[in-house]
């Protein structure tokens, strides 16, 4: 038999441990031995996905669900026996709320993300006034555009529907998915079937209302998710998928440990950690999950024009706050009576979001008692995300006694942070990735993958690492 290929993962957030489970299933099934080390900075495992569970409170540190039209979490999850464990998001109660002038107004139904496909709700929306209506309306009358260049989404939708659109629907929502600046944050990269809205209709009020009478017909056989809703989580909080993924990783896992360096040694590489097992590690093959800054550290000596591309790739921090309450405590004049609330830049708050997880989930918290989530940092006010914990605790808590009227003090609260976590999808990013994809071509036995190339979603990263799997073991 011929000795094992050698395979090294950087990084055990959601790529690095989906890219070992299919590393493992492929070279099964071509029969091909391997040793897998894996190797993680952190203590953990899971990266992002964490999920803190107290008193019957599941409360999330990083994302809370998945998009089910993406098929590739669904997949992974019906893989590893978990699709019993699958909720869906409470479709009853999908009221998503946006902050104007200081008050809560909630979004109109019949939209697709910023795009209005029923008269009624949008006439009637009290989220945008009239002469913002109208200028949203030349949508019907305004020409495609010819240039196949990249625009921000700031500037495609000033362009179709006008700033008051920009600024009270588009920024806070479509924006606010990639925690990002709509000035820079690329069209092509993040909402590519926009413009295929505008090339192929026209108008994306005409395009909108076509999808509507016209939807996608569910592939036969293809997986389903739970309910019908848009989101799909686990019961028990989604840690449930990287704690199974951990389960079945075979190999050597190396908390705590860091790299380096990475440098040629004959056909392969040689990987030089530093940790609770400290030394050099030979490999065939390297693949790295982790951000594309400390990326471009690593392969910076092995090739220098990969490294400056993979340090253009901005991130800017953010984190979670998260407090319970009881019920009682929750004024009945606002009720958490939806998903939750998006913030306008133009508000001025220090909060870019609130979710309402106990009503965006069931399951969440315990009988008589409220889990709420508030979004701090991004490109408006990284700065917070450094404050202490009691100024952060005392800043959220004033914010939600101003937007909120909730003047009591929480019975628990969790704060995560994620200093320069979220990568930047700015204007010309697929450009980017595509000049990093030729370089990195460049090193044999060299591969990338993660939430900073070609998705940042969970079905995202799990399609990178299915994707890098097979070019490893291929």
């Amino acid at each position: 038999m011929s000795s094992p290929r050698k395979i090294v993962i950087v990084g055990a957030g959601i790529t690095g441990l989906a890219a070992a489970y299919y590393v493992q299933k492929k070279a099964r099934e071509k029969n091909l031995p391997i040793h897998l080390t894996l190797i993680e900075s952190e203590n953990r495992l899971g990266g992002k996905v964490v999920t803190h569970r107290e008193n019957e409170f599941v409360i999330e540190g990083g994302p809370d669900s998945f998009v089910t039209d993406k098929p590739w979490g669904l997949q992974l999850t019906h893989e590893l026996g978990l699709a019993d464990q699958l909720i869906p998001s409470s479709e009853d109660r999908k009221k998503i709320y946006v902050l104007r002038n200081g008050k809560l107004v909630e979004f109109p139904g019949g939209f697709r993300l910023t795009i209005p496909t029923q008269i009624m709700p949008f006439l009637k929306t009290k989220m945008i006034s009239w002469p913002g209506k109208i200028r949203m309306g030349m949508d019907f009358i305004i020409p495609a555009r010819k240039e196949d260049t990249d625009e921000s989404l700031a500037d495609f939708i000033r362009r179709r529907l006008g700033s008051e659109a920009l600024d009270r629907f588009a920024a806070p929502l479509m924006a606010g998915i990639f925690v990002a600046d709509a000035e820079k944050l690329s069209m092509k990269a993040t909402f590519p079937t926009f413009l295929a809205m505008e090339k192929n209709h026209r108008s994306l009020m005409l395009a909108a209302r076509y999808a509507k009478k016209n939807p996608p017909q569910r592939k036969e056989g293809a997986i389903k998710p739970a309910g019908n809703a848009m989101f799909n989580s686990f019961r028990k909080g989604m840690s449930v998928l990287t704690d199974e993924l951990a389960k079945r990783i075979e190999g050597d896992i190396r908390l705590g440990t860091r790299i380096v360096s990475i440098a040629r040694s004959g056909s392969g590489y040689t990987v030089e950690v530093d940790g609770a097992k400290p030394g050099k590690i030979e490999a065939n093959s390297v693949l790295l999950t982790a951000q594309a800054y400390t990326c471009a550290e690593l392969l910076a000596p092995l090739h220098g024009t990969l490294a400056d591309k993979l340090r253009e790739i901005r991130y800017v921090s953010t984190a979670t706050v998260s407090f319970t309450y009881l019920q009682t405590y929750i004024p009945s004049s606002r009720p958490l009576d939806g998903f939750g609330v998006m913030i306008p830049g133009s508000e001025k708050r220090k909060i870019l979001a609130s979710t309402w997880s106990s009503t965006k989930f069931r399951h969440r918290a315990p009988p008589g008692t409220a889990l709420m989530r508030a979004f701090v940092g991004g490109h408006r006010n990284e700065a917070l995300v450094e404050l202490p914990d009691d100024q952060l605790v005392a800043m959220v808590r004033k914010e939600y006694e101003e937007l909120f009227d909730i003047t009591a003090e929480p019975m628990l609260h969790r704060i995560f942070r994620w200093p320069r976590g979220n990568p930047q999808y700015d204007v010309g990013h697929l450009n980017r990735i595509a000049e990093i994809e030729k370089n990195v071509s460049e090193l044999p036995g060299i591969f990338l993958a993660g939430s900073a190339f070609r998705g940042i979603g969970l079905p995202d990263c799990i399609h990178s690492a299915q994707l890098a799997a097979e070019k490893i073991i291929a």
